[in-house]
């Protein structure tokens, strides 16, 4: 064979097995009953779950974009207005963000040296004494370096002395109700891109029916919105049979399930949303969730010197998970159900008919030569 022949029958031929069909009723019979226990499968595999279909992974890329205004009235800072760039911290984070609801918050902290806040006791020693180096090891660090003196906490109670942000930040309970109550009526904008690298697939959740308008307006709704990729906080809980002002209090997780379940043999790919938290209490254990972390705000007096506001933030942490799935017809099916079906010619070369009595002298005819070869 020629290298033009063998390059001809790489690229413009298609192989397929040949089918040898036997004329018995015996052997019809059997096959047929075969065939209708399968068919019940191929219903299911085939039809239902698209098994003639090949598949491939999600890849997606998510932001998130908050808004709302919240107003708090606290000893600490005044009346004060709350926007995004206030309550997300930090700003920008992968497939997640940081919602503050409740804070703890310690004003006009400098550096110097001051009592330290009374955890498990108060010291012994008068403030004029030193610590000596085994008393200063045992001691536990907390917000500053302990200087080895015990000073006056309060007229009644000394404490160690030390040099750090003061004053030192009260361990109080956070308020209750949550000062940024009204958090519940912010919304989330979640923008998600996927692609499924295999096909060279690409999607977003803004649907392309998705106006600017209807956009500007639109809030997720189980059942009159569900495509809709903006989402009422208070809604989200809701969903989860949560109450945010409880939550609120003290913090906690919540997942954003975004699933892609995408099958383009009948041009279908929606998202489909749902919620759920993540760091449920446990049934067994009195302890309540909690989840905060610390930040400042940094100032400089009219002396130079730096000052901050000392913020213990308690919120909300939202995790965005993407899970989906694509199915597309498998080449090798649909190359060869279009032959077969519209190709007369594949059929007579794919089928050899034979009928029973040929079949008996074949198997003679194996049987006698089998013999002579022995």
């Amino acid at each position: 064979m020629t290298l033009c022949a063998k390059i001809n029958g790489l690229f413009c031929e298609y192989s397929t097995p040949r089918i040898l069909v036997v004329k018995s009723w015996k052997i019809g019979l059997i096959y047929r009953i075969y065939q209708y226990i399968v068919l019940v499968y191929i219903l299911w595999y085939v039809a239902w779950r698209g098994g003639h279909q090949d598949t491939d992974t999600v890849v997606s890329s998510v932001t998130s974009k908050v808004k709302g205004i919240a107003l708090t009235n606290t000893s600490g800072l005044g009346e004060q207005v709350w926007d995004v760039a206030d309550y997300i911290v930090p700003p920008q984070e992968d497939d997640s963000f940081f919602l503050m609801t409740n804070m703890i918050i310690t004003p006009n902290q400098t550096q110097s040296k001051c009592a330290e806040v009374r955890h498990k006791g108060e010291c012994a020693l008068f403030s004029s004494l030193l610590f000596s180096d085994a008393d200063y090891l045992e001691l536990p660090l907390f917000l500053g370096v302990q200087t080895g003196r015990c000073v006056h906490y309060s007229d009644s109670v000394k404490t160690c002395e030390v040099l750090g942000w003061c004053p030192m930040e009260k361990k109080d309970d956070p308020p209750n109700p949550a000062l940024l109550a009204d958090a519940e009526n912010f919304t989330i904008f979640i923008k998600n891109n996927i692609q499924f690298a295999k096909f060279e697939f690409n999607k977003r959740n803004i649907l392309p029916n998705m106006s600017s308008s209807y956009l500007a307006t639109c809030v997720f709704n189980r059942n009159t919105n569900p495509n809709c990729p903006i989402f009422r906080i208070k809604d989200i809980f809701e969903e989860t049979q949560e109450d945010f002002q409880t939550v609120a209090v003290y913090g906690g997780v919540m997942a954003v399930q975004i699933q892609w379940d995408c099958d383009l043999d009948k041009d279908l790919c929606v998202p489909q949303y749902s919620f759920r938290r993540l760091d449920k209490k446990d049934p067994k254990s009195s302890e309540t969730p909690v989840h905060n972390l610390r930040f400042a705000k940094y100032y400089k007096n009219s002396d130079g010197k730096d000052s901050r506001t000392l913020i213990k933030g308690y919120g909300i942490r939202f995790d965005i998970l993407v899970y989906g799935e694509v199915s597309f017809p498998s080449a090798d099916y649909i190359c060869d159900f279009f032959v077969r079906f519209t190709a007369k010619a594949y059929t007579k070369k794919k089928f050899t008919y034979l009928d029973e009595h040929e079949l008996v002298s074949i198997y003679f005819l194996t049987q006698f030569t089998n013999t002579e070869l022995k």
